[in-house]
């Protein structure tokens, strides 16, 4: 079953898989050998990885002679991802909480930044266990709350340039939502009846183009995005003198940022 969130995620990242790759993709990338770590990706592993994205994941679970099977609930990426996956077993379009294939199918089922993309999280953990064989893992990452700086950045960039906040979006209903913390991320696998359950904080510096992150929002990616292009041109060149002034102090001297984020990274094993 969709929700009103789901439905809101599908139209907001309809055709934006190149603006995805040439923005933000790095920054979800940084957890991928870490999230594969800690599901016990090898060589001869069966892995679902869901919400490929741009492939980076499945990509290195390939490196490592995983057996790779990659789905996106957004076309546009599904195609990106198929181009950088010649070696993977299936890439296809497929969206929790509802997956087309077989219980016990897999040896671990991985989900980078996915769950903060889903209406009901519990229905989509419940579901990468239920394709994920006996003594499996799943693991999954999301970002916390309060956000970590890279991510406040864009607030405090839109008040600098006087951006009313949007009209309130779609967001998770309440009796579906998890606090997004070490012991609500983690409460959130415990309760989908999984065991050996890990959670910890992942932290970094984020360096980045400045153009690349300023491309995201200004081509409608996450939430800046949404605000971003509600604007006339006027307001946007307000925006972007807000960033320039902003983000100076994070530029380095080979001017890139550096930009200091962080995340959730939880694990655990199938009964």
């Amino acid at each position: 079953m969709t929700t009103a969130f789901d439905e809101h995620e599908r139209r907001r990242w309809a055709g934006r898989a190149a603006a995805f790759d040439g923005s933000f993709a790095l920054l979800c990338a940084h957890p991928a050998d870490s999230l594969l770590d800690a599901a016990t990706v090898g060589v001869g592993t069966r892995l679902l990885d869901v919400g490929t994205g741009s492939g980076t994941v499945a990509g290195l679970a390939s490196a490592r002679g995983a057996s790779v099977v990659a789905v996106d609930a957004e076309p546009s990426m599904v195609d990106l991802a198929r181009r950088r996956l010649p070696h993977a077993e299936q890439v296809c379009l497929a969206a929790l909480p509802r997956l087309p294939f077989d219980a016990g199918r897999f040896d671990a089922a991985v989900a980078n930044f996915v769950i903060n993309h889903v209406g009901d999280p519990a229905a989509a953990i419940t579901e990468l266990r239920r394709v994920v064989r006996s003594a499996g893992r799943v693991a999954v990452t999301t970002w916390p709350h309060p956000p970590p700086r890279a991510q406040r950045l864009w607030g405090e960039v839109f008040a600098a340039a006087g951006v009313e906040p949007a009209a309130p979006a779609p967001t998770v209903d309440p009796d579906r939502n998890f606090p997004r913390t070490v012991e609500g991320l983690a409460g959130l696998l415990d309760a989908a009846g999984l065991v050996d359950v890990r959670c910890e904080t992942i932290t970094w510096v984020h360096r980045t183009d400045p153009e690349a992150w300023w491309s995201g929002p200004a081509n409608g990616i996450s939430g800046p995005g949404l605000l971003m292009e509600a604007q006339p041109p006027a307001v946007t060149a307000r925006i972007r003198a807000a960033y320039d002034d902003l983000t100076a102090a994070y530029r380095g001297a080979d001017g890139l940022l550096a930009l200091p984020t962080a995340a959730l990274l939880a694990s655990a094993a199938v009964p």
